[in-house]
């Protein structure tokens, strides 16, 4: 119907009620006119739906749902005055706003100020709140539908929106008209389910977002995808195109535009308490209390020094100066957030540890060759992730259902009781090899933005599925456990608030790792955030152990990134955050875990300054913290691990490797494997295991080929009394180990892989007959210790001469070794040379020695 034929149209139906007199503007849903109200003369503005949109809908329908948004009456709702049917033309009649939408706003102004945005966003919100107590969803917010008068916002349009929705997705889409508006909508109501609240709270979301930015979250070519970048991309930061936005803004905005239903606020009140703006509160009030962006930056007024260049965590833990490396041993074990003990009704997601694998795809060319080897490698790794004894995986019969179906991702969720869904594909690179691509998702199908990737030899796709099953197996395993964690930490809760709030203070943590200590200031940036949220967590919900718990993990990271003479302040603050997060909950193992972690590492830290009975003392403590928490909860896998590295040091072999074992064969999503593997193989080594060494050694190679550890281990190897000495391996193993090591420690563990190559050289000396070759060797093994050797800004705990002097004892240098030996006693008066109290199998050549006798006595 023409334009001009629809106003006189209407005019005709409503003479007597109200003079027509123009347009006002027209979208892709109705056209509004400006009337007067000829029996109240007052001015107001008559909306006319589209004829398609009128018949879809009905009349029927529409009446009924006009009268629910009829009995709307709120300051900052646009009510509804009159409606009808015009000879087929169904309309509404609303008051004349002298103002304009925040749409006209935008298009002019292109951002608002973070004070209007919020004031908007507060008062939308608190229109909201109103209608859902009263069981009305609005399910199109938007700026066109969000008019602005005397300052203030009013909200228009409700129940049109539940009309369209109400006449059926099939109808509508005959009539090639969307529900809703895609840039603003939900995943779940982009797929035509049944929506609540948390539409509407995920749209205004996407409306801060857009006020605050100048453009919507998602945009692309069509409606369908922007639909799916709703469904599968993670909110871009509004931090990163307007850094004055505050944090908690950003924070709530993320909360609101949650993929999953279940993870957004539950209410509007929930969505401003994250906002840091309590619902009802105004302007000026927020101008008053709210946390700036500004005040939240870092000033630079205290510079950040980089890590230390002590030695890395995987050196030679105690035989040469232990302390220091179990320090960084402690540090790498990573104590994860994991579920708590607070109390709460919460339950955790019942789903978390139930995953389906879908068959993967093969992309890219050669389909029909790789199809037969990508099913296999699906049935395999089904296979591999089953040995995970508490997760359910379900088997190919139970996917093959959805194989070739084109079914969406929340659906095979929920036929097949899942949590999580693994996708993945299969393509060529290359005329060798394949990319093999992992994504997981969670079980409304948001994909969890984290993918894996690993390359293979075409042929080994073929030959070994099983094993490059287990390879993509490793890379998927570690995501699989800190998402179920994350998950199953919701427990203990009642505050959605809260557990939003810890959420993004565990990504803003991880996001500190991923800087790492060649970024110290970017890294504890992302740490004071964090520890901002925790604390409004705890606000939230101040029974809740969780953010207590995370308070210490925040804490005990914050020791990566300071200088070395801060190290011992950082524990100290931690282990205040243990006491107040016992305090909580006296019985939370967790917080005894810290406790033992965190003396544990305190110990380490002070092992040159502090006196020996109290160290003694120190550690004691913290095996028996340790010891209680797994006590109270035999799942605290970091636990066990950190009881190795105690053990170890204390010189009970056998015991650190019980305790690493159970750490291993009880991780079963690889958390701390790397460091664990590594205590395996010193154990072994040092009780002369050797067997059993080289095992972890290769393990360990095999799983983490990128981690030092596994390279320096392989060095070792070649000075083990039943390994032929390779020179020529060793060389090429110590330059493989300056490509893998940090910069910061570079300088050190170069220095420290050329006393090995040095042993080596001295090793294969030892099986020539004596003789000028044999000599000359020996001479080029001393030189090479001896240029390995350092000085103190490469070495200043003076460890190196520790491991030069057992080289020289591996081929019978024993005065130079006895020489050095006892200049890195006197740097490391704790030194022992017993395993288990044994002789260390390293000095047995020196045993008789009356040298290393007197030292044997010195450190009794």
């Amino acid at each position: 119907m023409a334009d001009l034929e629809q106003l006189e149209q209407l005019k005709a139906a409503l003479a007597g009620r109200y003079s027509v007199e123009r347009e006002l503007g027209h979208g892709g849903m109705a056209t509004v006119y400006l009337a007067t109200d000829v029996r109240h003369e007052r001015q107001v503005a008559i909306k006319v739906l589209h004829p398609d949109l009128s018949a879809t809908i009905g009349g029927e329908r529409f009446e009924r749902e006009i009268k629910l948004a009829a009995r709307l009456q709120h300051p900052h709702i646009l009510g509804l005055i009159d409606s009808g049917d015009a000879g087929g033309l169904l309309y509404y009649v609303m008051p004349f706003i002298e103002g304009e939408s925040v749409r006209d706003k935008l298009d002019r102004e292109k951002q608002l100020s973070v004070d209007e945005a919020i004031q908007i966003t507060l008062e939308v919100a608190d229109a909201l709140g109103y209608a859902h107590a009263q069981g009305i969803v609005h399910r199109d917010i938007k700026p066109e539908n969000v008019m602005l008068a005397n300052g203030h916002a009013l909200v228009a349009d409700f129940g049109i929106a539940r009309a369209r929705s109400e006449a059926g997705q099939q109808k509508l889409t005959q009539t090639g008209m969307a529900v809703g508006t895609p840039v603003y909508m939900s995943p779940e109501q982009s797929t035509g389910e049944n929506v609540g609240p948390a539409a509407d709270i995920y749209s205004l979301g996407c409306m801060l977002y857009e006020m605050l930015a100048g453009e919507p979250p998602f945009t692309g070519p069509n409606s369908m995808a922007i639909m799916a970048k709703h469904a599968m991309e993670a909110v871009p930061s509004i931090r990163i195109v307007r850094p004055s936005v505050p944090e908690e803004v950003e924070e709530a905005i993320f909360a609101a535009m949650e993929k999953a239903v279940a993870d957004r606020p539950r209410t509007l009140a929930e969505f401003c308490e994250i906002m840091g703006t309590p619902l009802g509160a105004t302007a000026t009030r927020r101008a008053m209390t709210r946390h700036t962006a500004q005040r939240r930056v870092p000033t630079g007024a205290s510079r950040v020094y980089p890590a230390a260049e002590a030695p890395a965590w995987w050196k030679k833990p105690w035989a040469i100066g232990g302390g220091v490396a179990a320090l960084a041993a402690a540090g790498w074990i990573g104590v994860q957030l994991l579920s708590g003990d607070g109390a709460g009704s919460v339950a955790a997601d019942p789903l978390a540890r139930k995953i389906a694998v879908r068959y993967f795809t093969v992309s890219g060319g050669d389909v029909d060759e790789l199809r037969p080897a990508a099913d296999r490698l699906t049935e395999s790794l089904i296979r591999e992730l089953s040995t995970a004894r508490t997760l359910t995986v379900i088997s190919p019969n139970g996917v093959a259902p959805f194989r070739e179906a084109d079914v969406a991702r929340d659906s095979v969720a929920r036929a097949l009781g899942v949590g999580m869904l693994v996708e993945g594909t299969v393509e060529p690179d290359g005329a060798q090899r394949v990319t093999i691509t992992t994504r997981l998702y969670d079980g409304d199908g948001g994909n969890l933005g984290r993918a894996r990737t690993v390359s293979v030899l075409r042929d080994s796709l073929f030959s070994a599925e099983g094993e490059v099953a287990r390879e993509v197996s490793i890379a998927l395993r570690d995501v699989l456990g800190a998402e179920i964690q994350l998950r199953e930490s919701q427990a203990g809760t009642r505050s959605m608030a809260a557990w939003s709030l810890l959420s993004r203070a565990e990504r803003a943590r991880r996001e500190a790792a991923a800087f790492g200590p060649a970024n110290p200031d970017s890294a504890l940036s992302r740490l004071a955030l964090a520890d901002s949220l925790i604390r409004d967590a705890r606000a939230a919900d101040d029974r809740w152990i969780e953010p207590a718990l995370q308070a210490v993990q925040v804490a005990y990271d914050r020791r990566r990134y300071v200088p070395p003479a801060a190290v011992g302040a950082v524990l100290d603050s931690a282990m205040a955050r243990v006491e107040a997060a016992l305090a909580v909950d006296a019985s939370s193992a967790k917080a005894l875990e810290w406790r033992g972690t965190i003396k544990y590492a305190q110990w380490a830290n002070g092992r040159l300054t502090m006196d020996p009975v109290v160290r003694e003392a120190l550690l004691n403590s913290a095996e028996e913290d340790l010891l209680a928490a797994i006590q109270r909860d035999d799942g605290l896998i970091t636990a066990y691990a950190t009881l190795s590295f105690v053990y170890y040091d204390k010189k009970d072999v056998p015991a650190s490797l019980t305790q690493a074992r159970t750490a291993y064969q009880r991780d079963e999503f690889l958390s701390n494997s790397a460091a664990i593997l590594n205590r395996l193989f010193f154990g072994s080594y040092d009780t002369q295991l050797f067997a059993e060494a080289r095992k972890w050694c290769a393990e360990g190679g095999r799983r983490f080929p990128r981690n030092p550890a596994f390279t320096v281990c392989r060095l070792w190897l070649l000075l083990a009394p039943d390994e032929t000495p390779d020179v020529a391996l060793a060389w090429q193993l110590a330059a493989r180990l300056d490509s893998l090591v940090p910069p910061a420690q570079r300088p050190f563990q170069s220095h420290l892989a050329r006393v090995l190559v040095g042993g080596v050289i001295g090793r294969q000396a030892r099986t020539l007959a004596a003789g000028p070759q044999q000599a000359g060797m020996l001479d080029s093994a001393r030189r090479v210790i001896q240029e390995g050797m350092g000085n103190r800004e490469v070495d200043p705990r003076q460890e190196l001469p520790g491991y030069a002097a057992v080289m020289h004892a591996q081929f019978g240098d024993l005065d130079r070794a006895i020489s050095l030996m006892t200049a890195y006693v006197a740097a490391n008066p704790d030194h022992s040379f017993r395993v288990g109290g044994n002789l260390h199998w390293w000095y047995r050549d020196l045993q008789n020695e009356p040298g290393f006798r007197r030292l044997l006595d010195r450190t009794r």
